[in-house]
């Protein structure tokens, strides 16, 4: 049975020119630390690709072999679970150059440069890459094509539950900045204990909301001050470093009525300090 659509005739429509020289890669590393740029990255593609962009492109644009030689384009895709892939983005090979480490390493550097006119694509296009032995580079030619097998609402505006609720910074933000129907409902609907975990220290700040505009209001505060929320201590962290908001991560530990009043949820909020100690929540001042 013919394919619905294939990825090349998608972005053919979308407008690329599918008779350049294309190849798609397909970025998914089981390795927990890789050397970007001469120096050793703890992480994987699909988080660098959604919390530290620079970091993925130059992830992408560094090689060991000269993997995009005569190629004018990329079609770039995050591996997902099986042999699933996720399209993130078109890039123009600019041109190539060796880049030389002060240990002596070398890789190949190819300058990239995103296409626009895919961005209602991006991150909503699920292709099958296929079973077996594949490369994570291949020829996208009209014979080797990628079966389109789902479009998505991408990976931030389908609200999973409260209890599965953990945004890292710039989740909340790009969640807060584009406001998300389905997440602004549900935030919106009720205030919460939540806590803020710092992946860098180890610690913790517990905190609860009570306003009329529920989680949404509270979080709406950290978004746009990168993380500190004017909490004391947190404030104190983002002032000495202002990307130390990109070390913290959202959740909820549980839900309370919207009209809840202020006692009522520092009462609660105090019990979930004492259960989880109080020298965990170490980012607390109370």
């Amino acid at each position: 049975m013919d394919r619905i659509i294939s990825i090349r005739e998608l972005l053919s429509l979308r407008g690329l020119d599918v008779n350049k020289r294309i190849k798609v890669v397909r970025h998914k590393d089981a390795r927990k630390e890789v050397v970007v740029n001469g120096k050793l990255e703890q992480g994987n593609p699909y988080d660098w690709y959604r919390y530290n962009r620079e970091l993925f492109i130059e992830y992408q644009s560094e090689q060991g072999r000269d993997v995009f030689k005569d190629v004018d384009y990329i079609v770039s895709f995050i591996g997902e679970q099986g042999t699933t892939a996720r399209f993130v983005g078109v890039y123009h090979i600019d041109g190539l150059e060796m880049k030389t480490f002060p240990d002596g390493a070398s890789c190949y550097y190819y300058r990239m440069t995103q296409l626009t006119g895919f961005e209602a694509l991006e991150e909503r296009i699920i292709i099958d890459w296929g079973k077996g032995t594949l490369s994570w580079n291949q020829w996208l030619t009209k014979d080797k094509d990628k079966e389109v097998i789902e479009i998505t609402p991408g990976f931030d505006n389908v609200f999973p539950g409260y209890e599965k609720v953990l945004l890292r910074l710039g989740d909340l933000q790009n969640i807060i900045k584009k406001e998300y129907p389905e997440w602004k409902k549900m935030l919106s609907a009720v205030n919460c204990v939540y806590v803020i975990s710092d992946r860098k220290s180890k610690s913790l700040y517990v905190g609860s909301t009570y306003n009329q505009e529920g989680i949404w209001g509270r979080w709406k505060i950290y978004a746009d001050t990168g993380g500190h929320g004017n909490d004391i201590t947190l404030k104190k962290l983002c002032n000495e470093d202002p990307q130390y908001g990109n070390n913290f991560s959202w959740s909820i530990l549980e839900i309370l009525p919207l009209n809840i009043s202020l006692d009522e949820a520092v009462t609660i909020e105090t019990r979930y300090k004492n259960k989880l100690g109080r020298e965990v929540c170490s980012l607390n001042n109370n």
